[in-house]
């Protein structure tokens, strides 16, 4: 069995701890970011343990509004990535009425429940993709959005889906294959959203020059009550031999009130060629003030 538990350094509370950061310069600019750090314990059975405190991940972003054109440039620090420091989102997006928009550059996978940047998490690790790692990261492209007050749905061509060590930026090329990824969303049922998505690579790409990946991902998410959030999640890709599979999720937050809160979650992994597991995780959060958290995490 492999357990982690997550601790801060800082005041003896649990971590990572979170400091953001959102400032409007003037009506045409926003500046906005954080930074995030951890220190981590790793026991294991077949080992000793081990420790490590690091700075996780620092983005600064960059949001300019001329409507009925609004551009987005981040930039992000990860230790250990592939460039350290690198531009994240680089886009625009023009709003063409009706509730629609469309979108040019380098953006986000539309895929997965848990977010991407961990400000917008109520937990430090994902709960999948050990192995599978189902949920795409970021590409470049163009993709059409809409949305109303109960539906929404949106379609992107990019320059691929799943690109290795290149998650942060896709292959940037469309000659040797292309992604497309969609999704639709309903939001008619009070409390109640649930949402379906897709992303297919086609043959050529970084991770299987020989196959097609599809991807369906599934999730609701019901909010039990106003201290209360019920969500699930089931994803499976089919890449060929040794990247077909399933991910799945249960998730569970309660705030118990202003300050404290803590998420309780199973997920769960079956990869078709035999590598499996099963998550727990408990993951509190007490919320100093508006700009500073911190949060600890125990998962086996």
């Amino acid at each position: 069995m492999k357990s982690k538990l997550n601790l801060a350094a800082l005041l003896a509370l649990a971590s990572p701890f979170a400091l953001m950061a959102d400032v409007k310069v003037n009506d045409a600019l926003t500046v906005s970011g954080y930074a995030v750090g951890s220190y981590k314990i790793s026991d294991t059975d077949k080992g000793p343990s081990s420790d490590r405190l690091d700075m996780d991940t620092a983005k600064t972003m960059f949001t300019t509004n001329f409507k009925p054109v609004t551009g987005v440039v981040s930039l992000f620090y990860q230790p250990g990535a592939p460039s350290e420091v690198t531009v994240l989102d680089a886009y625009a997006t023009v709003d063409v009425g009706g509730g629609s928009t469309i979108t040019a550059g380098k953006f986000l996978s539309y895929l997965g429940y848990e977010a991407f940047d961990i400000l917008n998490m109520n937990q430090i690790s994902y709960a999948n993709g050990d192995f599978l790692g189902p949920i795409p990261g970021y590409h470049s492209g163009v993709k059409w959005d809409y949305s109303d007050k109960d539906f929404g749905a949106g379609f992107g061509l990019v320059d691929s889906v799943y690109s290795g060590a290149k998650y942060l930026r896709g292959d940037g090329e469309l000659k040797h294959n292309a992604g497309y990824e969609g999704y639709v969303t309903y939001k008619g049922i009070k409390d109640l959203t649930l949402w379906g998505g897709f992303a297919y690579d086609t043959e050529g790409n970084t991770i299987h020059k020989k196959n097609a990946i599809l991807t369906v991902d599934l999730w609701a998410e019901l909010a039990v009550s106003k201290d209360a959030k019920l969500a699930f999640e089931y994803v499976t890709k089919d890449g060929g031999p040794g990247d077909t599979g399933t991910n799945w999720l249960v998730y569970f937050n309660y705030s118990f009130d202003a300050k404290w809160s803590s998420v309780f979650r199973i997920g769960g992994e079956d990869v078709k060629s035999g590598a499996s597991y099963t998550k727990y995780t408990v993951c509190p959060t007490y919320k100093i003030n508006d700009n500073f958290s911190v949060r600890a995490e125990f998962s086996s």
